[in-house]
């Protein structure tokens, strides 16, 4: 019997796909013993267990037959509703030419996206280092990347204008930007007020669109302006995505887009050969922590677990870090980025023997369109106890002085 080759069989955007480091390190390390300071999970303490239970009793009593049901692409009115109304407590107007779309986590909405707007060969931008999910679905639309670097007030945004002059200059056009503007992942930094004005003018002089991603902003552990971009846009240019995948849970997998009505209406349409709908049952239980203030009450308790735990990777890392290495100083989110003090120093090469001496991270490389960031990786802060961040990063210490004398 000839063997079977199911490689003859594959589309060629299969080959755009690529796995994600984060999933991947979560395989390897199930059921060992590793300090985790990979993934981006939140603490399962923040997670209300007993309010949702009384929530999803009470939907089963009272909306059962429509919380098992089918439910509209765009999402139940409810929630829908609700999620206006908490977008507006934290300063997101939506528009009078606006609609809200309710997605299957944040990373649908990003794959929608991708589908929706972007063509091959169209020009993305993107900040260096980005979102390697946001990576990850955009490359399946095969587009030109363009990395945009990063500093303490994000985005660098007058190096931004310098490549869409050159590239307007060669008859060439961008599309799209994507930034995670307050609370970035990986880098932790917030753009100054000033470069998201900027950027907004720039947008509506050089005609492209504004992806904006916000999943981080309840999370900024001190005083600092979180006007998003959707709210300084007066040219419906702004698509403003978020989730409570990590400010409720994410295994209900609810996520959402705003942005102009048209917009919106393409985006339903392409979720519909999608998945349908987002889950109906989830969406109800949703609804119900938002209007009962369960949501704000999680948000209050997480950044106050989060404030602390960024503060004791923070003195660890001055108490053990490598001379020589750097890190970044989070104004908010769940993540610190860490630099090699050289650039020939593979933080890929490097994992494995850290996961033998009992700590994991995530390889910076992944998050760097252009190739570089190759002596960097990300540390994850939310979810590892106190205890186990000091000494994971005294671990990594270890490994890292090891490393740099082989």
């Amino acid at each position: 019997m000839n063997s079977f080759n199911v490689r003859k069989l594959l589309a060629e955007r299969v080959s755009l796909m690529a796995s994600s480091e984060i999933r991947e390190l979560l395989k390897i390390t199930e059921g060992r013993k590793v300090i985790s300071l990979a993934g981006g999970l939140p603490d399962p303490q923040t997670f209300p267990k007993d309010e949702l239970k009384g929530i999803i009793s009470k939907i089963l009593q009272e909306k059962g037959d429509k919380a098992l049901q089918y439910s509209p692409t765009k999402g139940i009115g409810e929630l829908r509703g609700e999620l206006i109304n908490f977008l507006n407590s934290r300063g997101v107007t939506v528009g009078d030419e606006d609609d809200i779309i309710v997605t299957t986590g944040s990373q649908q909405a990003l794959h929608i996206i991708a589908l929706t707007l972007i063509n091959p060969n169209d020009y993305v931008v993107m900040e260096l280092p980005s979102y390697l999910g946001a990576i990850n679905a955009f490359r399946l639309s095969a587009p030109n990347f363009i990395g945009i670097p990063l500093d303490d007030d994000g985005m660098n945004v007058s190096l931004l204008e310098v490549r869409l002059r050159r590239l307007y200059g060669e008859g060439k056009k961008v599309k799209l930007v994507y930034t995670i503007p307050i609370a970035h992942n990986p880098a932790g930094v917030t753009m100054s007020l000033d470069r998201r004005k900027y950027l907004i003018e720039l947008a509506d002089r050089y005609d492209f669109l504004i992806v904006e991603d916000d999943p981080y902003s309840s999370f900024t552990y001190e005083p600092s302006d979180t006007t998003s971009l959707k709210n300084l846009d007066r040219s419906n240019r702004v698509v403003y995505i978020s989730t409570l995948s990590k400010i409720l849970s994410p295994g209900l997998r609810i996520g959402w887009i705003v942005a102009h009505n048209e917009l919106v209406n393409v985006f339903e349409r392409c979720k519909q050969s999608l998945d349908l709908h987002t889950s109906t049952f989830a969406q109800y239980v949703s609804s119900e922590a938002i209007k009962t203030g369960i949501v704000k009450s999680v948000i209050e308790k997480a950044r106050a677990i989060y404030k602390r735990k960024k503060d004791v990777m923070l003195e660890a890392l001055e108490k053990y870090a490598v001379p020589g290495c750097w890190w970044s100083k989070p104004v908010g989110g769940l993540f610190v980025m860490l630099r090699l003090p050289r650039e020939d120093l593979n933080t890929s090469s490097m994992l494995f023997r850290a996961i033998d001496a009992g700590v994991a991270y995530v390889p910076g490389n992944s998050f760097y369109i252009d190739g570089s960031g190759v002596n960097t990786m990300r540390l994850n802060f939310s979810f590892p106890k106190e205890d186990e961040i000091a000494e994971g990063v005294k671990i990594l210490s270890s490994v890292i002085k090891s490393y740099l004398n082989a």
